[in-house]
């Protein structure tokens, strides 16, 4: 059975180490929450006023890559929905901004319909005005997966085999001398992480000038995922299990 323990937690970013696994496994975690997990991003784009710098397709590229709050349990996906892709507001966002220079413009601009979206980071810089420069659009957000564009991903997501120590004849004792303190416990003859989350790969070069060789784990390891902010780490890993949860369930074995 697949061990699992949460190593580090913080607004955007979550750490957990995965043991009695494999590779496989961990790439399809690392595969699901990138490409599958939707995500809000904004789709299409009219444009009623632009005298700015930036041409439309320039505009529109940026205001797709905003980070947007997303509530999965509010939308469904536009092909999927009883409006049969007619972007009701079960599947979809309407968004609004109008703006003239002299400003810069920014994604707290941006109106929602839906109270409950908003920028993820609001102060993103979509295109600054010059005196008497105007833009004004309308737009529509909807679901999709990282699959289809790298607009609707929802974080940067990796992994790597947990370090283990060859020491042999190594020179334990001048290793921890030189490394920080509290980077290596002592057990018995052999030493491993104190802790993973302060472990820096560049200590391995360390271990490695003292005859301390260090490999990979094949079946325990360390899995990082860093959010976008359109949800949180517990969120996009959640969503991930369940979607492979999902693709299990059409496995038919004959």
């Amino acid at each position: 059975m697949v061990d699992v323990k949460l190593a580090h937690q913080a607004e955007n970013e979550i750490m957990v180490v995965v043991d009695k696994t494999s590779p496989p496994f961990m790439n399809a975690m690392r595969r699901a929450a990138t490409f599958e997990v939707p995500v809000l991003a904004i789709e299409d784009v009219y444009f009623l006023k632009n005298s700015s710098a930036l041409y439309d397709e320039i505009l529109a590229h940026r205001l797709g890559l905003v980070s947007l709050k997303t509530d999965l349990k509010s939308y469904n996906y536009s092909e999927e929905c009883t409006c049969k892709g007619k972007l009701c507001a079960k599947c979809s966002v309407k968004i609004t901004l109008r703006a003239k220079g002299p400003v810069m413009v920014f994604a707290s601009d941006l109106k929602f319909k839906d109270p409950a979206i908003k920028a993820a980071y609001p102060d993103t810089p979509i295109v600054q005005l010059l005196e008497n420069q105007e833009l004004e659009f309308e737009a529509v957000a909807i679901l999709g997966k990282g699959l289809t564009h790298v607009k609707w991903c929802p974080g940067h997501v990796y992994y790597r085999g947990y370090p283990e120590f060859e020491v042999k004849d190594g020179d334990v004792k001048a290793a921890m001398e030189e490394l920080p303190e509290g980077a290596l416990k002592k057990e018995g003859k052999d030493i491993e992480v104190a802790d993973i989350v302060k472990w820096n790969e560049s200590y391995e070069d360390i271990l490695k000038k003292h005859g301390i060789k260090t490999k990979n784990s094949s079946e325990k390891f360390i899995f990082t995922l860093e959010s976008w902010g359109q949800l949180t780490p517990i969120q996009i890993l959640t969503e991930a299990v369940r979607v492979l949860q999902d693709k299990l369930k059409e496995v038919k074995v004959k």
